[in-house]
């Protein structure tokens, strides 16, 4: 399922994200804005209609049980020239009774109650369809017991409150509609900026083919885009590394399996040739020879590769893997005539590959029965040391190696000795897995001959 927004590019999301919350905030604003300038309208219409009011409940006063209303026509005039903002007035007495004005308008709700030092009531009502504001004030006269009430009211249309506060949103929104656009442009340049390091990287590893993984290089970009770059940069390491593997691989298999395959073709081809049944059985003898050197090669070059393959190093009883794989070469000693044993601990947990690490100690256990003659001993030791290090060790007894050929032992294809059947990757074999487990390999010459190879891992 496609996630929200993966059609857009990086630049399009950020200022997407970057101008939604703008558009928001701007609208808020102008409502809150047009509510704002309603409230000023509104104060003020308020304050004009209760100094009117109170100007026209001056003009009416009581005579005797009567009234006296001075109202001449010019101020009538002043009040109904507008008729954008015309205003609208009635006295009455008692409160509803019409006495004076140009509009009959309702009374306040509640009664009317008097206010306290007869202070107007403000309230909004609605005349032909269009809002007004009105306010009424309510006072007594005469004398008692026959005291009477008026009322006077002013009105005022809400449409000139209204054009006040569009006015005055429109007056704040339009210069912060122009900023925000400005802003816009100044984010929108700035993100072209912040991501070109991107487009350099993008075109960096553009240009990247199997044969050219070197590492990025990137000397102005934000710490993101190094820390980006920094984990490309592994990855091509680890392609570099992955690669090189395999054609070291391909080149040491075609270079292995060539003498030993064109040794096969030739003793075959003689072998058709052959007409004497001895002769024949001699051929087909080395054939098989050479065809089980072949499979041992294979086979040795494919655990070289699967050494240099990353693992996962768990929890591991060595010594009882120790135990278990002396075990199974037990019937070869046996057969060779060689006495194969085992001392070490019991239990002794580490960190390791458990098949890679069978793969070793079988490589250093079939090295020393290969070469040692018929009435050695062999021995396979596990011990701990106090530096939180797991030896495993093989110690012969055998004819051993020159002091100038030790340094050569754990290198590829090298052989100290002549004897067929060995292809002089098991050693190499067994310092890859030590490589691979974090720790070390090292050979030495035994007491009073043979020889010992130690490898060293740490424990968990």
């Amino acid at each position: 399922m496609a996630t929200p927004g993966a059609g857009l590019s990086l630049k399009r999301q950020l200022l997407l994200w970057l101008l939604l919350p703008q558009l928001v905030l701007w609208a808020m604003g102008g409502v809150l804005a047009y509510r704002v300038a309603l409230t000023y309208a509104e104060k003020a219409i308020d304050e004009s209609l209760t100094q009117s009011v109170r100007a026209l409940a001056r003009q009416v006063k009581p005579v005797g049980s009567g009234l006296l209303v001075d109202f001449p026509k010019a101020a009538q005039a002043v009040l109904e020239q507008d008729p954008k903002d015309r205003l609208a007035y009635m006295v009455s007495s008692p409160p509803g009774s019409f006495l004076l004005g140009n509009t009959q308008l309702p009374g306040p709700g509640g009664g009317g109650v008097l206010q306290p030092d007869d202070v107007p009531v403000l309230y909004d009502i609605a005349i032909d369809g269009k809002a007004m504001r009105v306010a009424s004030i309510e006072l007594p006269f005469g004398d008692a017991p026959t005291t009477q009430r008026l009322r006077v009211q002013v009105a005022k249309s809400l449409a000139v409150q209204q054009a006040i506060a569009r006015e005055l949103v429109r007056d704040v929104l339009v210069p912060l509609l122009l900023l925000g656009a400005v802003l816009g442009v100044l984010m929108y340049g700035g993100m072209r900026r912040g991501l070109a390091p991107l487009a350099r990287l993008e075109a960096q590893i553009a240009h990247r083919n199997a044969a050219s993984l070197q590492a990025i290089e990137l000397t102005q970009a934000p710490q993101e885009v190094h820390s980006l770059a920094q984990a490309l940069n592994q990855l091509l390491t680890t392609l570099r590394r992955s690669m090189s593997q395999e054609k070291r691989f391909l080149n040491d298999a075609a270079h292995q399996l060539r003498t030993p395959l064109a040794g096969l073709i030739s003793q075959t081809e003689l072998a058709l040739t052959e007409t004497d049944p001895q002769a024949l059985h001699a051929r087909l003898t080395k054939v098989h020879k050479g065809a089980q050197r072949s499979a041992h090669l294979v086979n040795q070059l494919l655990s070289l590769a699967r050494t240099e393959a990353e693992v996962a190093l768990l929890p591991v009883d060595v010594a009882a893997l120790a135990r278990e794989v002396a075990r199974e070469w037990t019937p070869r000693a046996l057969a060779a005539g060689i006495d194969l044993g085992f001392e070490g601990e019991d239990h002794l947990q580490a960190r390791a590959d458990r098949v890679l690490l069978r793969e070793a100690l079988s490589n250093l256990i079939d090295n020393a029965l290969r070469y040692c003659p018929r009435g050695a001993s062999v021995t396979l030791r596990v011990r701990a040391t106090g530096s939180g290090q797991c030896v495993l060790e093989v110690e012969d007894n055998g004819p051993g190696v020159q002091a100038t050929d030790l340094p050569h032992l754990f290198e590829r294809f090298w052989r100290a000795s002549e004897l067929p059947g060995g292809c002089g990757l098991g050693l190499a074999i067994v310092a890859e897995i030590a490589q691979r487990h974090g720790g070390s390999v090292q050979a030495q010459a035994a007491l009073p001959q043979g020889l010992v190879v130690r490898v060293v891992v740490p424990l968990g």
